[in-house]
């Protein structure tokens, strides 16, 4: 199903991302986790994207896993780097044929090893170039990426938010959100989104954070900003993962619970690949599918 017509339909949707691994091995480990998250009855999975190569591919192959073999919908992630027009038009005929129908476009980072990205030859720049490309291809629902704290590259958080405005003007049906730990941020975010006519239902993205590695690295490449107390608590025991990772779900509940409680349009859990923290989260929250709030709620 598209994912518009998901968000037609409900007021709530409950989401996981998940990415491909970079061992071979561990692709059974991930089939697992997907098992376990199967149970929790979510509206659709994300598979993450690489640019070029196996892992591009593992991408599609994962997606139609998700979508053909467990018949959960997906939303598999395309970016603009190191492809054509052509390349991308080939990967969109890929996913027609798998019967991929929801797309997140995104413009990509810059590949390891490059400092900055660089518009392909005969590719695309910027995201929303990529949005109105895949919409002129017809039956595909798109999803773009929100920053509630800007784009790490963006002048200003205005001009960001400029940026996913032309996104949406492109054709996009919805966004999901770059990860955030203070849930102000995101009502901020949303709040301004509306003053300048974005009107596409906006997915809160939560993270599962699991260990002191991953805060470290969040903190550099995204520009989270991460709470004082939560550092503090992951800090003490970072060498504690089974500690960090209590920290880091307990953090990712209550920050659930409190934009549940003020009416978002969706959850989407980033897993890490993990089902145990994201099946604590939405067991605590005693999600219904019906209607995506607390039972008590």
């Amino acid at each position: 199903m598209l994912i518009r017509e998901l968000h037609r339909q409900k007021n709530f949707t409950l989401s996981f991302e998940v990415f491909p691994p970079v061992r071979e091995g561990n692709l059974e480990n991930l089939y697992r986790a997907i098992e376990d998250l199967k149970a929790l009855s979510p509206d659709f999975i994300s598979v993450t994207y690489g640019a070029g190569g196996s892992t591009r591919d593992r991408t599609i192959e994962i997606s139609s896993k998700v979508k053909n073999g467990f018949k959960l919908e997906v939303t598999a992630h395309l970016t603009c780097v190191h492809s054509t027009r052509e390349e991308i038009a080939k990967i969109l005929d890929e996913f027609r044929r798998e019967n991929i129908e929801n797309i997140l476009a995104l413009r990509g980072d810059p590949p390891k090893g490059e400092e900055s990205f660089v518009r392909p030859a005969g590719g695309f720049g910027y995201a929303n170039e990529l949005v109105e490309f895949i919409r002129s291809k017809n039956g595909f629902c798109i999803g773009v990426a929100g920053y509630p704290e800007g784009h790490p590259e963006a002048p200003s958080r205005e001009a960001d938010l400029l940026n996913l405005k032309r996104k949406v003007d492109a054709g996009a049906d919805f966004v999901i959100t770059q990860l955030f730990f203070l849930n102000d941020f995101f009502y901020s975010f949303q709040d301004r989104a509306d003053r300048i006519g974005i009107v596409k239902p906006i997915i809160p993205g939560v993270f599962l954070l699991q260990n002191y590695g991953q805060m470290v690295k969040i903190s550099e490449l995204c520009g989270a900003t991460i709470p004082s107390k939560l550092a503090g608590k992951i800090d003490r025991v970072k060498d504690r993962p089974e500690e960090v990772e209590k920290y880091g779900t307990d953090h990712a509940y209550r920050q659930a619970e409190d934009l549940i409680r003020n009416r978002v349009r969706g959850l989407h859990l980033y897993t890490m690949n993990r089902s145990e923290p994201a099946m604590k989260v939405v067991r605590w929250l005693n999600l219904t599918r019906e209607t995506g709030k607390s039972a008590g709620g």
